[in-house]
């Protein structure tokens, strides 16, 4: 089976210690991405460690088609405690970073400690000369410390702006924290590439706990990781498609979702949204001023976006922020969509949790579809400025403080995909150990009209739903740790991913089961159990589908994992 390559290396922040280890074994039996940095976690981090101590643990890790010039492999993975969902969560993110990270030569880099001085922590290939240390001879990764207080609230575009003049290094080797992480707001994401985000969970807080400011990561290490030569056709393929999604990225399902009934409005109240013509696909490809995409990607569905009226560009709105800034918050002009994309970005805020909790607001003001407000709202958030220092505690801390209802799984805010039109997908929701976060499952894919024959599933129902259910998402687990984009999906086969990693299906997914149960197990330790698995609507025969799918995965009928399904080893 392919698998990343390379130590791990562990840097301490308030030491100002790093150190490399050998974790072979972890890479081969974990394929590489959130696999690996599951398994890390779940072996390193205290199970009651909390989120914004020094003992909490962040894994960035890329995977094995990183080394390779296919597309749909711009991406990689950070893991660590959310101080969100209070549980191990995943985040995943594109852009350019992910072969930087790779030239470093660490097949992980483990982030532990709290420093006492706003830093950025610098990663590059290569170790410093060997050193004395009482008997024995140690070398040291080189890893620097610089402490950067000029750079205290600083946004993404300043910090990039200071990383790119003072060492030269453009925004895709950076991973950077804005006044949200530094503010410790809960759902607050690592910005890289400037616009992409490590976005759900709140990891960007993590950082800001530990007073980093920002990673970056360079160098020159090559591998011996081959990749057979189907990544050329499936790259050429990519090139070659003219699938809508290379015009209008995730905004083309949009319309899709509002006519099936799946697109959450005015704060979960509605179902479809009649201003809809207004935040559509359509409209965000007419502002689109130029192709966008992630390393080495032929698909190039990305959205650079521009209204020169206003004089502001951004990238994106993507599908998710339309919904959750445009039909949940009542907006129905894409131009202030775009603003406050732009203002997340540049706060560093996971759009999705920083829109529905705006839109929360919203509900117990009464004030659905005032821009201005949603705009000065989501900087009070990044601030901790009067209301803002409530609403950045999430909807799940705040929802009986403001008098509306908890639209959360597991703490973790809603995305589009509506469960109560797609049963699957709401299945999905209720399970994942994210929280309620649409790719964890994917269920949603099957259950659009627009899917093909082969794959659609009627959306009302669940029989027959918690074992594809579970498929999907150890496959999901697999793309993760490969690192592959889920846009792949009609271009990476089962029995293409087969050839590319060089191992069979059945074999693939149970490491993708594996690492489900790991997630699972530390979240366990922290008190979660079948009564985290809920959603706040009803589902026919949801707890006859739940028991099915906890049978499937091996776990007792409480949801928690034993210990002779936690010990089970791929193939």
């Amino acid at each position: 089976m392919k698998h990343a390559n390379g130590p791990l290396c562990s840097i301490d922040v308030g030491e100002r210690t790093a150190t490399t280890e050998d974790v072979d074994d972890v890479l081969e039996s974990f394929v590489g991405g959130r696999a690996v940095g599951t398994k890390l976690a779940h072996d390193r981090i205290p199970f009651d460690a909390d989120p914004f101590g020094p003992e909490n643990r962040l894994y960035f890790a890329t995977g094995p088609l990183q080394h390779s010039t296919m597309s749909f492999t711009g991406r990689m993975s950070a893991t660590a405690i959310s101080p969100l969902t209070d549980g191990l969560l995943s985040s995943n993110a594109g852009g350019f970073l992910s072969r930087n990270f790779t030239a470093t030569g660490y097949g992980a880099v483990e982030i532990t400690g709290e420093s006492d001085e706003l830093v950025v922590v610098h990663v590059t290939d290569g170790i410093d000369e060997p050193h004395s240390s009482g008997s024995e001879t140690e070398s040291r990764p080189r890893v620097e410390f610089e402490e950067v207080p000029e750079l205290e609230g600083a946004e993404t575009s300043e910090i990039c702006a200071y990383l790119e003049d003072e060492h030269g290094l453009g925004p895709e080797h950076t991973a950077t924290v804005g006044p949200a992480g530094e503010n410790e707001v809960r759902f607050a994401s690592i910005m890289t590439s400037r616009e992409r985000a490590f976005g759900r969970g709140g990891l960007g807080a993590v950082l800001g706990s530990k007073n980093v400011k920002a990673i970056t990561f360079e160098g020159d290490a090559t591998s011996d990781v081959e990749i057979p030569s189907l990544q050329m056709d499936v790259h050429r393929e990519a090139a070659q498609s003219e699938h809508i999604m290379k015009r209008q990225g995730t905004t083309s399902v949009t319309e899709y979702a509002n006519h099936v009934e799946a697109l959450p409005t005015h704060y979960f109240s509605e179902l479809s949204f009649d201003g809809i013509s207004g935040i559509s696909g359509d409209r965000v490809e007419e502002k689109k001023y130029e192709k966008g995409t992630c390393s080495a990607c032929a698909f190039a569905c990305k959205l650079p976006t521009r209204d020169e009226d206003e004089d502001l560009e951004t990238e994106g709105p993507e599908f998710e922020t339309l919904m959750a800034f445009g039909s949940n918050s009542g907006v129905d002009d894409v131009v202030e969509v775009m603003k406050a994309n732009k203002l997340c970005d540049e706060l560093g805020m996971d759009t999705i949790s920083a829109g529905d909790v705006v839109a929360a607001y919203l509900e117990s003001v009464d004030e659905f579809g005032n821009a201005e407000l949603i705009h000065e709202t989501v900087e009070k958030i990044a601030s901790r400025e009067g209301i803002g220092d409530t609403l950045a505690e999430g909807i799940d801390r705040f929802h009986d403080e403001l008098g509306v209802e908890n639209w959360t799984v597991k703490g973790l805010e809603f995305p589009a995909h509506d469960g109560r039109s797609l049963h699957g997908q709401g299945l999905g929701f209720a399970t994942s150990n994210r929280g309620a976060d649409h790719m964890y499952g994917e269920f949603y894919s099957f259950e659009y009209p627009l899917v093909d024959e082969e794959r659609a599933l009627d959306k009302s129902g669940l029989e027959g739903k918690p074992s594809t259910l579970v498929e999907n998402e150890n496959l999901n687990v697999v793309k993760d740790s490969a690192v592959l984009c889920k846009f792949s999906r009609d271009f990476v086969t089962p029995d293409r991913l087969e050839t590319l990693l060089d191992a069979d299906y059945e074999q693939l997914l149970a490491v993708g089961a594996r690492v489900v149960s790991l997630e699972r197990h530390f979240n366990n330790q922290r008190g979660f159990d079948h009564e985290d698995d809920r959603l706040p609507y009803e589902l026919p025969e949801f707890e006859t589908a739940l028991e099915s799918y906890y049978a499937e995965r091996g776990w007792n009928d409480d949801g928690t994992v034993p210990e002779e399904t936690l010990e089970e080893r791929p193939a």
